[in-house]
């Protein structure tokens, strides 16, 4: 029985699991989407966010205060960043 029980645990942990545009989303939607985020280290990833621009790969969040090499690592395929824009300069 206990077997059982720790199955259906973790199969709806993964049912809910879904890969996160840490470009787009918001700290609520970053923190359920992803292992070891909590609501803090959302709202850090959305402030870094807002401050430096996009991200434009997995390795840039170590960037952000309270994201480690680990917490990378185990979200690394549930990270998207969606096409990252180009500024616009105007031409001479």
């Amino acid at each position: 029985m206990k077997k059982v029980m720790l199955f259906l645990m973790l199969f709806s942990v993964n049912l809910f699991a879904a890969p996160v545009n840490v470009n787009k989303a918001s700290a609520e939607e970053i923190s359920e989407a992803l292992k070891g985020i909590g609501l803090k280290k959302g709202k850090a990833i959305v402030s870094y966010r807002k401050k430096n621009g996009a991200f434009s790969s997995v390795d840039e969040l170590i960037n952000v205060k309270g994201i480690g090499p680990k917490t990378i690592s185990d979200n690394k395929a549930d990270i998207k960043f969606g096409k990252k824009k180009k500024s616009k300069k105007s031409k001479k």
